[in-house]
């Protein structure tokens, strides 16, 4: 079964808390603070590995969860960091966030890696917070929490050939004929639903990858039918084979099959309307005497500098000059500069440190990374970690910002899940 979409949950583990703690040695009456450090929360990583080919395991299991960091200890013992949890996908995956719909990477070489939930870092022990004014800090930092997001999969296919062109022009009897890839072969349109690839092996160690890619229709750019998926599986292709119907028998006009789909793929991606193809003028057993057709086809081929090669897939009539010359557009690629980029695509946008909104309810809403992480670090049942919230709170100047809002006393202002009485 081929799936090349999916859809997953991740978790990365949430920090270790740091511990609390003092000095309790023998001739030492009041030892100072040593409570550690908890330890990093798990990442949660997508990496790519060549032996997988579909993304048909994320259809029985969707919830990928990574371990916590361990908690801090007394003595300055730091808390163990979590093993970050790697999912192996398929080489040619692309990850997006559900909730953006941004582009977070795209994974197309074997062994490249991308974090999608970064552990949260462990708390700090009281030891940090030991100052002149403060030496027995009895507060401890918790531990941050992970991060937790849906993604969605999308696989393209990775193949060096395509075979292009409308449905039930033979495409898939070529593969069949030119390796051992069985695509199911029948007389009625969209028999191939989704990508076959099959290895195609000529001599002296000479292979490439060809696939087989589900039927192109009218309205191909704007999704119809198969559209936006076919689309995306010819995008990593080095060569497309154009397959043509010049037979006739089913009323098919070859060069209008060529202008329509062409302009679909422009439509989609000027990339995609630029790459090389070479035709293949299928059926050539069904002409007779009739050639009209492929006369035709060859003269405006000629005009547009592609190469036809008519051909039979049933027989294997013309196919062998097809792969040869296939084979040699292959050794001539050469990759454009995004294609050689190993880099993940995503980027976190700069949002801005602090946002106020207001609920339903009128309670008023600060997001942000910095005050959420505080809220979820500090524990509200120490006295002393209070006092140093409201203290970072001052210097983060939240005060004016909520009454540039219009706040009053007795509003509620929630915080990370947290709600707060605000008051002077």
């Amino acid at each position: 079964m081929f799936i090349d979409r999916a859809r997953i949950f991740v978790q990365s583990g949430h920090g270790g808390d740091g511990m609390s703690s003092f000095r309790h040695e023998k001739f030492v009456p009041k030892g100072g603070p040593n409570g550690g450090d908890g330890g990093r929360g798990g990442n949660v990583i997508l990496a790519a590995d060549r032996n997988i080919n579909t993304l048909v395991d994320f259809r029985f299991r969707r919830l990928f969860k990574a371990k916590p960091g361990g908690k801090g200890a007394n003595s300055n013992k730091y808390g163990a960091n979590a093993d970050d949890l790697i999912i192996p996908v398929p080489v040619g995956t692309i990850v997006k966030d559900e909730a953006t719909d941004t582009i977070m990477a795209d994974l197309s070489f074997d062994g490249q890696q991308t974090v999608v939930a970064a552990g949260g870092r462990g708390g700090r022990g009281n030891y940090h917070f030991r100052t002149s004014a403060n030496r027995t800090p009895t507060f401890a930092e918790k531990g941050e929490p992970g991060v937790e997001r849906w993604l969605k999969l999308e696989l393209k296919v990775l193949a060096d050939v395509g075979l292009l062109g409308y449905p039930s022009v033979g495409k898939s009897s070529i593969l069949r004929k030119v390796s051992a890839a069985q695509p199911e072969v029948a007389a009625y349109h969209f028999t191939t639903l989704n990508p076959v690839l099959g290895v195609v092996d000529l001599d002296d160690m000479r292979s490439f990858v060809m696939a087989d890619i589900p039927g192109l229709i009218d309205g191909a750019s704007e999704g119809v039918g198969l559209g936006h998926d076919f689309l995306r599986h010819v995008e990593r292709t080095k060569v497309l084979i154009h397959v043509l119907d010049v037979s006739g028998m089913e009323g098919r006009d070859p060069i209008e099959d060529f202008e329509k789909i062409n302009t679909e793929l422009a439509k989609y991606s000027e990339k995609l309307s630029k790459k090389k193809q070479i035709v293949a003028a299928n059926k050539i057993d069904l002409l007779a005497d009739d050639r009209k057709n492929l006369d035709r086809l060859e003269v405006y081929m000629q005009e547009r500098d592609i190469e036809v090669f008519p051909v039979c897939a049933v027989s294997g009539e013309g196919i062998r000059p097809l792969l040869e010359r296939v084979w040699e557009y292959i050794g001539a690629y050469e990759p454009e500069a995004e294609e050689r980029d190993d880099e993940v695509l995503y980027k976190p946008a700069v949002k801005a440190d602090f946002e106020i909104g207001r609920d339903d309810d009128g309670a008023f809403v600060i997001t942000g990374m910095r005050i959420e992480r505080l809220v979820a670090m500090t524990n509200f049942d120490d006295d002393q970690s209070l006092r140093r919230f409201q203290r970072i709170w001052r210097y983060m100047e939240l005060d004016k910002l909520l009454k540039d809002e219009g706040i009053r006393d007795g509003d509620t202002v929630r915080i990370y899940g947290t709600e707060f009485e605000y008051y002077q």
